[in-house]
């Protein structure tokens, strides 16, 4: 049954698993299903008149990630697991991953398989099966759940100094607005292709009065303060999404090739300064914590209750309070005067 506590919804945009169906190969006639039933080198076509559906989730006090009584699809209460990532190929190949995830029921039967692709599919397009990973798929949804600082991003430390960060190790003081020098206890880094929901957003030098392009995941939030209340949401400090500045002219969607992403994690979510600008760090929220390995989650994070009681994302701002012309000029306006906190 679903806890009664209050938890934190993840909801994931997934197809059914008869989005792809094997059209060539061993077993062909079938859905797309999970590792030890796939066969490399089977052909699958993916359906044109296929939906993306909302699986919301959630998770249990141990451990266990179930189907959210708020989902869209699925039964609620349901085990729903990581099974793998599996990579197609294309005619001109290129490729393309996909996550597949699968719900249990509580008789222990697969209720459903998901599929969540991780870049566009085109229908009636021969998709070859070249592989099939069990061992990194955490870490690709990590990359879809997680906020991440691409490389070269400068980060503040508790001197004033600023570093890249891929120059950081754990256990590095960074400054933070809220609570001063506070030690880095995590680092993640991975490289994806700069494709859909992984591609990065560019905010120009000079949009956010950042001295140089900031580049960052398209659901990282940047922290803004305003001197009175522009936006009219009944707060000073906001949180605002990359993805929901893009202006097509000094923020915009860099899509092509690859980025490297790195994610850092602190004992509380924190907002730090990365190229001038208040920015968050991760937050070990469901989607963090469903993404990272239950073998590191286990071994290295501990409790972390910190993440749990930050007032942050009540400060998040609404995609619809940002579409209108001076949005970005209105903050740019507000960060001049980001500074961390004396008290």
């Amino acid at each position: 049954m679903p806890p009664t506590s209050t938890q934190t919804i993840t909801a994931l945009p997934v197809y059914l698993s008869g989005v792809m169906q094997v059209v060539h190969g061993v077993n062909e006639g079938d859905n797309l299903s999970f590792a030890d039933e796939l066969v490399p080198d089977d052909i699958y076509w993916f359906s044109g008149a296929a939906q993306l559906m909302r699986l919301s989730l959630e998770s249990c006090p141990d451990g266990v990630t179930i189907v959210s009584s708020q989902t869209d699809q699925g039964e609620p209460g349901a085990t729903v697991f990581l099974d793998s990532c599996v990579t197609f190929m294309s005619p001109d190949g290129s490729t393309t991953d996909m996550l597949v995830l699968v719900e249990v029921g509580q008789d222990g039967a697969v209720n459903e398989v998901y599929a969540l692709p991780l870049a566009p599919l085109t229908p009636r397009t021969d998709y070859q099966l070249v592989g099939i990973d069990t061992r990194t798929a955490h870490r690709k949804l990590q990359d879809l759940a997680c906020v991440s600082f691409t490389r070269g991003t400068l980060i503040t430390l508790a001197s004033g100094r600023q570093s890249p960060i891929e120059a950081l190790r754990v256990g590095d003081r960074i400054l933070t607005r809220d609570d001063g020098a506070q030690q880095i206890r995590w680092i993640g880094n991975s490289i994806v292709r700069a494709t859909g929901d992984f591609a990065p957003i560019v905010i120009r030098a000079g949009a956010l009065s950042n001295t140089n392009d900031f580049v960052v995941s398209p659901d990282h939030r940047l922290f803004i303060y305003q001197r009175v209340d522009a936006l009219d949401v009944g707060r000073k400090e906001v949180l605002v999404r990359a993805r929901h500045l893009i202006n097509g002219d000094t923020v915009f969607v860099q899509e092509g090739g690859f980025v490297e992403y790195f994610q850092l994690l602190f004992d509380s979510h924190q907002i730090i300064y990365a190229e001038g600008i208040a920015a968050e760090t991760l937050l070990l929220d469901h989607a963090a914590r469903i993404a990272l390995s239950p073998s590191f989650r286990e071994s290295s994070l501990g409790p972390l209750s910190g993440h749990s009681v930050r007032p942050h994302t009540d400060y998040e701002v609404k995609e619809a309070t940002l579409q209108r012309p001076d949005a970005i000029d209105i903050l740019r306006g507000a960060s001049r005067r980001l500074t961390p906190r004396q008290d």
